[in-house]
C-alpha cells in the first residue's frame, strides 16, 4: 500500500481592497451580479463574472426552480454564455460571489461539485488554467489559481477513451 498526498496552495487576502485594480473590479462585478439571481427558494444570491482572454466580459446569476434539479448555479449559466458567444476563447479569471438574503456573506464560499466538474472540463479543454476570485459580499478574499485544484482526482474525458 501508498500513501499519497495531494493538496494545493491558495492566497487570502483580508477584504477587497488587497486585489489588484483588475481583480477587484471583477470581484465587485459578481457581488453586483448577485442582485440578478432568481432564488426565491433558497434566498442564496450567487454571481459570477468571469474575464475571458480577449477582455471580454461574461455574466452569470443563478436560476432556481420549483422543480430543484433543474436549477442552474451562476458559474455553470456564465460558463455557458462564454461557450456560446466567445466558443474558442479561453477564460481567464472568474469571480464569484454570493449575497445570503437570510444569513451572512462575509466570507468565501467555494463552487459545488457540480461546479467543479464543470469548471474543471472547461479548464482542461481550452489547456489553461482559470483563476478563481472567491469571495462574499465583504470580508476574506481567496484567490485560487487553477480551477483543478478544486477537484482533486477529478473525472474526465480522458476516462472514456477505450
Amino acid at each position: 500500500m501508498e500513501k499519497h498526498l495531494q493538496q494545493f496552495e491558495f492566497s487570502v487576502y483580508d477584504d477587497i481592497t488587497g486585489l489588484n485594480d483588475a481583480d477587484a473590479w471583477l470581484l465587485n462585478e459578481a457581488r453586483e451580479v448577485t442582485q440578478h439571481a432568481y432564488a426565491p427558494y433558497s434566498h442564496f444570491q450567487v454571481g459570477a463574472v468571469m474575464r475571458l482572454v480577449n477582455g471580454e466580459i461574461i455574466a452569470g446569476s443563478n436560476q432556481e426552480n420549483a422543480s430543484f434539479p433543474i436549477g442552474l448555479c451562476a458559474e455553470r449559466v456564465a460558463l455557458a454564455a462564454a461557450a456560446s458567444v466567445y466558443p474558442e476563447v479561453a477564460i481567464e479569471t472568474i469571480a464569484i460571489s454570493y449575497h445570503n438574503v437570510n444569513g451572512e456573506s462575509g466570507h468565501p464560499i467555494s463552487p459545488c461539485g457540480i461546479c467543479r466538474q464543470s469548471l474543471a472540463e472547461t479548464e482542461n479543454r481550452q489547456q489553461e488554467p482559470i483563476r478563481l476570485i472567491l469571495g462574499g459580499l465583504s470580508g476574506k478574499v481567496f484567490i485560487i489559481e487553477r480551477a483543478n485544484d478544486l477537484l482533486p482526482l477529478g473525472f474526465s474525458g480522458s476516462e472514456l477513451s477505450i
